[in-house]
């Protein structure tokens, strides 16, 4: 029990669980947009994902952002890098337009994890922004990417779904902006620390209504998109109505974060009775 409970650890410390998430995601948009499927663009963002995250949550607190001195991150950073070689040979099969995109991408990601001047905050560090700023960033990575992998031109349909994947990640944040908001600093002036923890849940709760209805705002869109959505904000709902201030250890971690999995799932099986 306690080697299942270590491997469930370093699956979700090491970021395994949320770039697993990430494929998801493309992985629906490519199917709303009857996409061709970019298995290297799939595999880079998977490996990517573990490195970005991973540099964020233990590279910002090392010294030189490289030298970790706990010997369970020096595992994680082995395993970082690791993925990054791998990452390294799918990044070369990409087209020139998706580095392009990549690159305004890192260019944030880099924002919100560095300082950009000595002494001064990083976007992180800066409340309402930072949920903002990972909720373009993932709308970015999730929606335009593959778009822009596939040549087709970001139209209105592709300009909707960005948003309602945005509106996706600011609810899927909330839990863990109420997990935190007793560690974050005042200064911070997270969600939780502005509207409070049942004012936070009812905006989760909005924003799940607003991101199906956004749906009809579209040009085109089959039933099984709409249904696959209606399900999700339900499951939206669900996480939102479940979160509490004192939350077990894997809610956040594991639960809320397998919930875009759980969309691709209920997707595929859509897919399959309609």
């Amino acid at each position: 029990m306690r080697a299942l409970k270590q491997s469930l650890d370093f699956y979700l410390d090491a970021s395994v669980h949320v770039a697993l998430s990430v494929v998801a995601l493309i992985d629906i948009t490519a199917r709303f947009f009857n996409l061709g499927q970019d298995e290297h663009l799939s595999y880079f963002m998977f490996f990517a994902t573990i490195v970005c995250y991973n540099f964020i949550k233990y590279g910002i607190e090392a010294r030189k952002y490289f030298f970790v001195s706990n010997s369970y991150h020096r595992y994680i950073q082995v395993f970082s890098f690791i993925a990054g070689i791998f990452g390294a040979y799918h990044a070369y099969f990409l087209e020139r337009e998706v580095w392009i995109t990549l690159v305004l991408l890192t260019v944030l990601i880099g924002l919100y994890a560095l300082p950009v001047l000595p002494h001064a905050r990083n976007l992180r560090n800066l409340g309402i922004l930072k949920v903002l700023m990972v909720a373009f960033v993932w709308a970015g990575v999730t929606v335009i990417l593959p778009v822009v992998s596939s040549g087709l031109p970001l139209g209105w349909d592709i300009q909707v779904e960005a948003g309602q994947r945005m509106i996706v990640i600011l609810v899927l944040m909330i839990p863990f902006e109420i997990r935190d908001m007793f560690i974050d600093q005042p200064a911070l002036k997270t969600l939780p620390q502005r509207l409070g923890v049942r004012g936070s849940r009812w905006l989760g709760i909005l924003l799940s209504v607003i991101f199906v209805l956004a749906t009809f705002f579209k040009d085109a869109y089959t039933a099984t998109e709409l249904y696959s959505k209606i399900i999700f904000a339900v499951l939206l709902v669900l996480v939102m109505w479940l979160t509490r201030e004192k939350q077990s250890e894997y809610f956040a971690s594991f639960w809320v974060e397998l919930t875009p999995l759980v969309w691709w799932a209920i997707l595929l099986i859509l897919g399959q009775l309609i």
